[in-house]
């Protein structure tokens, strides 16, 4: 549920009391953690913490006119969550957090990058304020360009692939697998 507040407050203002309570523990463990070249505002409907164009121009790569962001705080329908964006394309600093997170007990609930919660008791606030810290603003401008080159370079190679004279794209594993799914073939079996 993508909220129509225009500030943080107007946001926080809008969520029932008790997620407001939980919204705003976990808002303070982002606040104290964060380099303060990070901002905080709306962004797609939720609490963002990015990278404003003062200091990142290009903007996100997706939308330029939005800045970079780092990291999303919602209310969903059925949970709230944190969408990561300093896991999202780095394998090492996602182990290291998931593997921080196991290390708590605490049951890990988690997509690629998007950590769902119902409630405080769920979430090791240590492991999320240390993921923060140990990424400054500059780094993860670094990491996010080299990410969009390799992403760039890539579809490159698959648009090169797919003029050389045929209109047929480059065969890979993905594309089996959902020749085998369409209506009317069998699923092979493994």
């Amino acid at each position: 549920m993508q909220s129509k507040a225009t500030t943080v407050q107007q946001y926080l203002k809008e969520l029932p009391v008790d997620r407001r309570s939980v919204i705003e523990s976990v808002r303070a463990v982002i606040l104290k953690n964060l380099d303060p070249t990070f901002e905080e505002g709306m962004q797609y409907g939720m609490i963002g913490y990015y990278v404003p164009h003062r200091v990142y121009p290009a903007g996100y790569h997706c939308n330029p006119k939005q800045p970079l962001p780092f990291i999303c705080l919602a209310s969903q329908k059925n949970y709230m969550s944190v969408y990561l964006g300093c896991v999202y394309g780095h394998p090492g600093r996602e182990r290291w957090f998931r593997d921080a997170w196991a290390k708590t007990g605490k049951k890990l609930d988690m997509g690629k990058a998007c950590l769902r919660f119902r409630g405080l008791e769920d979430l090791a606030l240590d492991v999320l304020g240390e993921l923060i810290r140990r990424v400054p603003a500059r780094a993860f401008i670094k990491e996010y360009e080299s990410i969009i080159k390799t992403m760039r370079r890539r579809s490159a190679g698959n648009t090169a692939a797919t003029s050389s004279g045929t209109n047929e794209p480059k065969h890979t594993a993905r594309s089996a697998a959902a020749e085998r799914r369409k209506p009317g073939k069998r699923r092979e079996p493994r």
